[in-house]
């Protein structure tokens, strides 16, 4: 793994944990973030990792109760996967 693939996973870990660890935002929405950062510390290939977790992330940012700061950083994230799975 490169080390800019690195980089970019330890940024996308620092805006899931502060999902996580958000306690303004849904149980619901903490427990998707909680899960697309263990998806992505899985041993599978990175772009099957980054694919779940985005996946992982889609289906709670379509809830209509979430927080608007919540689904900023929820975009953030998925931005950051996204990248991964094109340098890939």
């Amino acid at each position: 793994m490169s080390q800019d693939n690195k980089k970019e996973i330890e940024r996308c870990f620092h805006v899931l944990d502060k999902i996580i660890n958000d306690n303004s935002i849904p149980k619901n929405i903490r427990r998707a973030a909680k899960n697309a950062k263990t998806e992505m510390q899985s041993d599978e290939d990175l772009t099957v990792r980054a694919t779940n977790a985005i996946t992982e992330l889609n289906e709670v940012n379509e809830d209509p109760n979430i927080p608007v700061h919540a689904r900023t950083e929820i975009w953030n994230a998925i931005s950051i996967l996204e990248g991964l799975t094109v340098d890939n």
